[in-house]
């Protein structure tokens, strides 16, 4: 199954050119600032790519996500698309997990301290999980900011060398967009802006056989 992924669009998405796939998948921020208007927009447009699977997830920016209710959610979101919250789907034989959480940052949304508290969110992860999305990287991997700081989840890179997955997606950190393989995992970081919230990188294609 090819795959295209994306993340950190901010609400730009309809200047976003995307190539052919299976299946598109966003990584968090959808919104600049997490405002209902932004989520819905994003979901009209989301709902219309020529894209047999559509699944997404949320991320700091998304406020939108981690206020409203539920039921609230689950009304808004199109036929055909998957919203992962802690959760996961199968799709054509392929195991996915997604979560919007990231390390403890200011006041940003899905935000959760180091060590216990955001541990708790990555052991809901299943051994299973094959293509795992979360919007924040782990330690040391497509993590550095604009200041040389490491600022991934150290509790997160545990559970991924634990886990294995075909493909860990992400993004969050703008300047360090890009892939890279380490062991049998393909880490991508998906950000489409830079640091300085310029939309200026390609959506990355990867496959899942």
């Amino acid at each position: 199954m090819k795959f295209v992924a994306i993340a950190d669009t901010h609400a730009k998405h309809r200047l976003i050119k995307l190539p052919k796939g299976d299946a598109v998948v966003h990584a968090g921020d959808v919104s600049y600032r997490g405002e209902v208007h932004e989520v819905e927009d994003f979901l009209d447009w989301f709902s219309k790519l020529n894209f047999e699977h559509k699944i997404f997830i949320a991320g700091n920016h998304d406020f939108f996500f981690e206020k409203a209710k539920a039921k609230q959610i689950e009304a808004m979101i199109p036929p055909g698309i998957h919203y992962l919250n802690d959760s996961g789907v199968e799709i054509g034989g392929i195991n996915l997990w997604g979560s919007p959480i990231t390390p403890k940052f200011f006041n940003w949304a899905f935000n959760r301290a180091r060590g216990e508290d955001i541990r708790k969110h990555w052991n809901l992860i299943p051994p299973s999980t094959q293509l795992l999305i979360t919007h924040g990287p782990p330690f040391g991997i497509l993590d550095q900011t604009a200041r040389e700081q490491h600022v991934g989840c150290k509790d997160l890179l545990v559970k991924v060398k634990d886990v294995n997955p075909k493909v860990h997606l992400f993004g969050h950190i703008h300047e360090a967009a890009g892939y890279t393989n380490k062991g049998a995992t393909r880490f991508v970081n998906a950000s489409q802006m830079n640091e300085n919230y310029e939309l200026i990188n390609k959506p990355v294609l990867f496959e899942i056989k």
